[in-house]
């Protein structure tokens, strides 16, 4: 149900990243893709992208930037005049915005924060959605944002802001009959996720409190989970948030709190 389709995919920096799993098990299930990168990053989303069974091209992307965007989806028409899905893995927020900053984080970082890691999800499928003529699939990378958790600051309201975006790109694209979805994940070791004060301490929490267990080492039972949602057996899903964290989200922790969920980041 996904061989054939054309899907990019945002947000690879190394190979232990949930999209380049994503990229791997697409390949493999017989799908074309395209992998972005931005600026000084784009050599390592390259060095990446090499490791892949077939090693696609890179596109310059600074999702902050209509004028990249605008040259992405003409890029995608010249080279495929099309396509059918799209992966949103990028998420940033300044130093000044996580860590326990959160009252005193300026204006200026929480704005940068909500304009990278939830925005930029309503921009992506905006310049994407015309070349979905018989429909498609955006999925993106979240973070359960029913509670706030220690360090995670404004990323953490700004995923809030993801799970709202997601419910209204839901509404404007289905009837162009264009599916939007987010995969809340369980921690992924990862480098960008090991700078952000916290995350290890979570990851290895993580294991025991999921019922079903967990291996943060290893993004594949997420990357099947955004490729069912790219594939057409979702095709009459859309607007969820589906937690692929073994379970964890659904249970208390011996303390009597809820168990945290990712804090994968991927630059932009």
């Amino acid at each position: 149900m996904i061989a054939g389709k054309r899907v990019l995919i945002t947000g690879v920096l190394t190979r232990k990243s949930i999209a380049f799993a994503v990229a791997r098990e697409l390949q493999h299930a017989g799908a074309e893709v395209l992998l972005t990168g931005f600026g000084r990053t784009r050599r390592m989303t390259e060095r990446a992208a090499a490791k892949l069974p077939e090693p696609p091209d890179v596109l310059e992307l600074d999702i902050n930037s209509e004028e990249d965007l605008a040259g992405l989806a003409g890029e995608i028409e010249d080279r495929w005049g099309g396509l059918e899905g799209a992966l949103h893995a990028i998420a940033f927020a300044p130093a000044d915005a996580i860590g326990g900053r959160f009252m005193e984080t300026p204006a200026e970082s929480a704005l940068e924060a909500f304009r990278t890691s939830a925005y930029s999800y309503k921009a992506l499928a905006q310049h994407l959605a015309p070349l979905m003529d018989e429909g498609g699939s955006v999925v993106g990378l979240d973070f359960d944002a029913s509670v706030a958790w220690p360090s995670y600051d404004w990323m953490g309201v700004s995923k809030a802001a993801l799970e709202a975006v997601n419910r209204y790109l839901a509404r404007e694209l289905g009837p162009r009959g264009i599916r939007s979805n987010l995969i809340s994940a369980g921690p992924i070791s990862s480098p960008a996720a090991s700078g952000i004060d916290g995350f290890d301490h979570l990851a290895a929490g993580w294991p025991e409190a999921a019922p079903l267990g967990w291996d943060t080492e290893d993004p594949t039972p997420v990357a099947r989970a955004v490729c069912f949602l790219l594939s057409d057996w979702s095709e009459a899903i859309s607007g969820e948030v589906i937690h692929v964290d073994g379970g964890a989200h659904a249970v208390a922790s011996t303390n009597g709190a809820s168990a945290p969920s990712s804090l994968e980041l991927a630059s932009h």
